[in-house]
């Protein structure tokens, strides 16, 4: 009989059956518009863009500011960009067909655990976060690790997945008891996954690249005086991957990319670094996108498209980027081995 329920049998007369007893993983990232026309794009960035974690500024303002102006504009921007990169074969963005990839990939690995069950979610999007948090629940996990997929950690991604748990969690009666994976911006398995990611980028091409740009996604400078520890997260994983590989600040440069509005934001820029590499002489680049778990419209479009002709423009050669780790082996074992680390005294050991 399975443990995770308890039947009529061995219950008191007239108790309902109950699931409980497993344990569920649930993955989470940003999320992505279900089509890449104006009206499912303009629905996905209203959920993103409404968010007070995401947007710090006077809540009235900004609503004239959104649905006045950016609601109307933005989609049409964004539809063309999130187009230009569409998993045309799923109907779906890259986004979501590596997310649940990885989820696959987990569950997999953790098939030997019957007491894990592994599912992922969207934190803007389908699937949202409160639907597969009942799901588990309905499966009979009564503990569930949250597992956010940021490795660096800010207000506007990490925090905001946790803002909606306890949300779904405020409508529950029977809450499961949750954990979170922390940061990972400098655990030596994410180092390690992201160097020898690297290293086997840099073996498949024809060409030595003269500079390597480490690009993270940007955010406004304010967010970093208020406290948000993402400017120095980014830091210390671009300072970190650059002696697993032995390149210094020379070879190895931190930018931010995806600027958003008039405000000053964290430098230097993505964009401008590369058109200045490239005016002063770098003529073969590579630019790898640590904060990024899995390729999305950030890294293949505004990378890998975007940044790539701003590079040839300004006289460079050669110019790649390097893939997320996505669900390739060495990503699953570096977010199985978060998992079970952050799992200790809920489950045994066995995987």
């Amino acid at each position: 009989m399975d443990d995770s329920v308890i039947s009529a049998s061995r219950a008191p007369s007239g108790h309902p059956a109950v699931s409980h007893g497993r344990i569920g993983v649930l993955i989470v990232n940003l999320g992505t518009p279900e089509a890449t026309g104006y009206l499912p794009v303009r629905r996905y960035l209203k959920q993103f863009l409404s968010d007070p974690r995401v947007i710090e500024t006077n809540r009235a303002l900004w609503w004239v500011v959104l649905n006045g102006v950016v609601l109307t504009f933005r989609p049409w921007k964004s539809g063309h960009a999130y187009a230009r990169i569409w998993n045309k074969e799923a109907n779906e963005s890259p986004l979501k067909t590596f997310t649940r990839a990885q989820a696959s990939g987990l569950a997999a690995l953790f098939r030997g655990t019957p007491e894990i069950v592994v599912d992922w979610a969207m934190r803007y999007g389908l699937p949202p976060i409160a639907d597969r948090l009942a799901a588990l629940v309905r499966q009979g996990c009564d503990r569930i690790l949250i597992f956010p997929l940021y490795p660096q950690y800010s207000a506007t991604t990490t925090a905001t997945v946790y803002d909606s748990c306890f949300a779904a969690l405020s409508a529950m009666r029977w809450q499961p008891t949750l954990r979170g994976v922390p940061p990972y911006y400098d655990h030596p398995a994410y180092i390690a996954a992201l160097a020898a990611s690297l290293d086997r980028h840099r073996e498949t091409l024809p060409w030595a690249p003269d500079k390597i740009v480490a690009s993270f996604h940007g955010l406004p400078e304010n967010y970093l005086r208020r406290g948000d520890p993402y400017h120095c997260h980014c830091h210390k994983t671009t300072r970190l991957l650059g002696e697993a590989l032995g390149l210094g600040p020379d070879r190895l440069v931190i930018a931010f990319q995806s600027r958003f509005g008039r405000a000053e934001w964290l430098k230097p820029y993505t964009a401008e670094t590369v058109a200045e590499l490239a005016r002063t002489g770098t003529r073969n680049l590579v630019v790898i996108t640590p904060g990024f778990a899995a390729d999305c419209v950030e890294t293949l479009e505004e990378i890998a498209i975007g940044v790539g002709e701003i590079f040839h423009a300004n006289g460079g050669q050669n110019f790649s980027v390097v893939p997320c780790l996505n669900a390739s082996p060495e990503s699953i074992d570096l977010l199985a081995s978060l998992i079970r680390q952050e799992l200790a005294g809920w489950v045994s050991q066995r995987q």
